[in-house]
C-alpha cells in the first residue's frame, strides 16, 4: 500500500504540474494519473487501497463541505438577494430535470436512476471556479455588478443542495421505490441537520474559548465530529433523520458567527488540508473508470451531458431576469457557472460502490462530464472576462 500511496502522491502531483503549465485544472492530471495507474490499465494500485477509496472520498466530501461552510458569506448572501438565492438552487434543478428527460431516452436508465445521475452532475465545481472568482475581484473585473460575489455564494450552496439531493434519491433506490414518508423527511432532515450543525458549532465555540489548544488540534476535533455525525445517519432505521452533510456545513457557519477570528484560521487550515483530499479524491475515482465501459456509452453520454449543460444556462438566464446585468455580464455568468469537478468525483463512485445497477454508467457520465466541463469552463472563464466584463 505504501507503494502505492507514494506513486498517487509523486505521479499525481507531477501530472497536475503538467496540466496547470498547459492552462488546464490541475485535477484533470489528477484524473488522468488514476486512470493510468488504476486496474483497467496499468494495475499497480495496491487492492487494499482501492478497497477503502470510497472512503476516503467521504472523507474528501466532509472536507469540501467544511470548506465551505467557513468560508460562506451569508451576509453577502443577504445583500444580493433574490437572484444569489435563486443561484443556489435553479440551475442545478435544471440540469436534474434535464436528466430526467433525457437519460431515459438515451441511457436506457429508470426515472430514478436518472435522477441520481442527474444529482451528481448537477453540482458547479468550487475547484476550478473559486480561484478564477477570486482573481475576478483582485483584478476588479465584474465586481461593481456584484458577479464574482454572485457565483461565488451560488457555488457554495449550489454544491450542498444537490447532495442532499443525491443522498435522498440513493434512499429511494436503495428502498426499492419511492414512499410518501421518504419525501416527509427530506424537509425534515434538512432542518434538523441545520439544527444539529448550527448547535454544534456553537458548542465548539464555546469549548475552543474556554480551552486553549493549537488550530491543528481544533480541526482534529472538528473533522472527528463530522466523522460521527455521518456515522450515525448512516446507522439510523428510523423513518425521519437528518442530513448529516447539511449539518457538517452549518458548523462552519456557526463558528463563523460566534468565533469568526478562529473560523478565518480554520477556513486556513483546511484549505491545506484539502491539497491532499484532492489528490486522493481524483486519483481514486480516476482509479475506478472502466475505460472499456466509456466506449460502449460514449457518444449518447456527450450528448446527454451537453443537453443537461444548455438547460442549466437556461437555469443561471432565469435567475438574472429582472436584475441589472447586460447581456454580456448575463453570458458570462453562463459560462462561469458550468464547470463541474469536486462533487462529481466525491459522490459519482457512490452508486457503483453500493452495488447499484447504475454504478458504472453514472461514475462514466460524471468523469466524461469532469474531463470536458473543467477545462472547457476554466478557458471559457479565463478567455472571455475581459471581453464580457466592466473593470
Amino acid at each position: 500500500m505504501l507503494l502505492s500511496i507514494a506513486l498517487i502522491l509523486l505521479v499525481g502531483m507531477s501530472l497536475g504540474w503538467v496540466c496547470q503549465k498547459c492552462k488546464l485544472p490541475r485535477l484533470l492530471g489528477m484524473l488522468i494519473t488514476g486512470i493510468l495507474l488504476g486496474p483497467y490499465v496499468l494495475n499497480v494500485l495496491d487492492a487494499s487501497l482501492l478497497s477503502i477509496s470510497a472512503e476516503i472520498r467521504k472523507i474528501a466530501l466532509i472536507i469540501i463541505l467544511t470548506r465551505a461552510g467557513l468560508s460562506l458569506d451569508i451576509s453577502g448572501l443577504k445583500k444580493l438577494g433574490r437572484p444569489a438565492i435563486m443561484m443556489c438552487f435553479v440551475p442545478a434543478t435544471f440540469e436534474i430535470l434535464g436528466m430526467i428527460l433525457l437519460a431515459p431516452k438515451l441511457l436506457g436508465v429508470s426515472t430514478l436512476e436518472a435522477a441520481v445521475m442527474g444529482a451528481v452532475l448537477a453540482a458547479v465545481s468550487p475547484a476550478v471556479v473559486v480561484p478564477r472568482m477570486v482573481k475576478l475581484m483582485e483584478e476588479g473585473y465584474g465586481t461593481k455588478a456584484g458577479i464574482p460575489q454572485l457565483i461565488l455564494s451560488g457555488a457554495s450552496v449550489d454544491d450542498v443542495y444537490v447532495i442532499v439531493l443525491f443522498t435522498t434519491f440513493i434512499n429511494m433506490i436503495q428502498g426499492n421505490g419511492v414512499s410518501v414518508i421518504r419525501f416527509i423527511n427530506i424537509p425534515f432532515s434538512i432542518v434538523f441537520g441545520i439544527v444539529i450543525g448550527l448547535f454544534s458549532g456553537w458548542i465548539l465555540a464555546k469549548f475552543f474559548e474556554k480551552i486553549h489548544m493549537r488550530d491543528t488540534v481544533k480541526v482534529l476535533i472538528m473533522l472527528s465530529w463530522s466523522f460521527i455525525l455521518v456515522a450515525i445517519e448512516d446507522s439510523l432505521t428510523t423513518p425521519i433523520t437528518y442530513s448529516a452533510l447539511i449539518a457538517i456545513m452549518c458548523i462552519g457557519i456557526s463558528l463563523q458567527k460566534y468565533r469568526h477570528k478562529v473560523s478565518i484560521r480554520l477556513s486556513a487550515k483546511y484549505n491545506k488540508l484539502w491539497v491532499g483530499a484532492e489528490l486522493f479524491l481524483f486519483v481514486l475515482v480516476g482509479a475506478t473508470v472502466n475505460i472499456h465501459y466509456l466506449s460502449n456509452v460514449g457518444t449518447k453520454a456527450l450528448i446527454v451531458i451537453a443537453g443537461v449543460l444548455i438547460l442549466r444556462m437556461l437555469g443561471v438566464f432565469v435567475c438574472l431576469l429582472g436584475t441589472t446585468l447586460n447581456r454580456k455580464e448575463r453570458i458570462f455568468s453562463m459560462i462561469a457557472y458550468t464547470p463541474k469537478a469536486t462533487v462529481q468525483a466525491a459522490i459519482g463512485g457512490i452508486p457503483l460502490s453500493l452495488g447499484l445497477e447504475c454504478g458504472d454508467l453514472v461514475l462514466t457520465v460524471a468523469v466524461l462530464a469532469i474531463v470536458l466541463t473543467a477545462p472547457l469552463g476554466a478557458f471559457g472563464i479565463d478567455l472571455s472576462y475581459k471581453k464580457l466584463l466592466k473593470k
